[in-house]
């Protein structure tokens, strides 16, 4: 009988980067942002047994409770995967994702040069911000092991689950798995603010608590590192702010402007010649100019500032992509789904 080990193990043979399961289906393998389809449709039961031996009974417990459940797994080789494991239509299914063993670096990743500043920074907010499967999470290892290579720092990660493992370099490391370390991000984020951190490092920015404490952190004296789910820069500063009922936006967009020291929006785009994947980057540097722009509640301009930003490392998604472009990586069309204004763009192009 098939394990899940099995197609765990097709996973990385076939450098997927990701496995979608539900009954009814054959398993999914994403390779190279494709998917690709595998053997025959798993019955609903067969699936169920697959996917509970991955779980603990107090791991059961909790998907049966809430329907839905996320965890790390890792293979006895020692192969690390990011695991949800949820219903659909009344049965088990679950998205896989596999974290890469070796921790990320800047240069392999193609980030640009700028983002090992960030690494040199003693306080402030840190975002990054891109759809799901983007790579974010990677990127803020990648600032994280800057750090830890860097400088004598306490980092605190709150994760949920733990994907990239730390080990102490120049940095003392704790890594706190929601779950089984912490109840939730609110909780973890307030008692961690108490355990003497230097940078703390939050999966993800989910509730209006989790930012509110976050954005406080960053201006007490905290390095705070975090990430959500939007297109671009500018719409990150406003989601943060929209969070917040209205009598409560003034205050936040005045501690933003002094806390946000820079937003990283990422896209991860197939390669022209079918490789493998490429990251576009949107970079704004938080200046003096954006801190206006943000208290003003006119963040509408913060492109104009970026378009004018390069001698701060800014760049535009629609920049990052037309430099792909024209080094033969992407393709026109994948280029202008991406693009911000893809009539601007093909006038970029020329």
């Amino acid at each position: 009988m098939e394990k899940i080990e099995d197609l765990l193990n097709k996973m990385v043979k076939e450098n997927a980067s990701d496995l979608i399961l539900e009954a009814g289906a054959p398993a999914a393998l994403r390779i190279n942002g494709d998917l690709r389809f595998d053997r025959k449709p798993y019955a609903a039961a067969e699936l169920k047994t697959l996917l509970l031996s991955m779980l603990s009974p107090e791991q059961q417990a909790r998907l049966e409770k809430d329907r839905q459940i996320d965890f790390s797994y890792e293979l006895p080789s020692g192969e690390r995967f990011r695991s949800n494991v949820h219903y659909q239509r009344g049965s088990l299914a679950a998205a896989i994702r596999a974290v890469p063993n070796v921790l990320p670096d800047r240069k392999i990743l193609h980030l640009p040069e700028v983002v090992e500043d960030l690494a040199n920074l003693e306080s402030g907010l840190i975002i990054v911000t891109g759809p799901t499967g983007s790579g974010k999470t990677t990127t803020q290892a990648s600032i994280v092991e800057l750090i830890n290579r860097k400088r004598a720092a306490h980092i605190i990660t709150i994760e949920d689950p733990i994907e990239y493992m730390f080990k102490n370099n120049k940095s003392v490391i704790e890594q706190r798995e929601i779950g089984s370390d912490a109840n939730d991000f609110p909780s973890a984020l307030r008692a961690a603010v108490r355990e003497n951190p230097d940078v703390i490092l939050i999966g993800e920015m989910r509730d209006l608590e989790t930012i509110s404490t976050a954005v406080t952190a960053a201006e007490t004296g905290h390095l705070i590192l975090s990430n959500l789910h939007t297109a671009n820069a500018t719409n990150a500063i406003d989601r943060i702010i929209d969070v917040f009922p209205s009598h409560q936006q003034n205050q936040i967009r005045n501690q933003l402007a002094l806390c946000l020291q820079a937003v990283i929006a990422q896209q991860l785009i197939p390669k022209i010649d079918k490789s493998g994947l490429i990251i576009a980057v949107e970079y704004l540097k938080v200046t003096p100019a954006v801190q206006n722009l943000i208290r003003r509640n006119q963040t509408y301009e913060i492109p104009s500032l970026m378009a004018v930003g390069k001698k701060y490392g800014m760049q535009s998604m629609d920049e990052s992509l037309a430099n792909l472009y024209k080094k033969d990586l992407i393709s026109m069309d994948q280029a202008l789904v991406r693009s911000t204004d893809p009539e601007a763009f093909k006038k970029r192009i020329g």
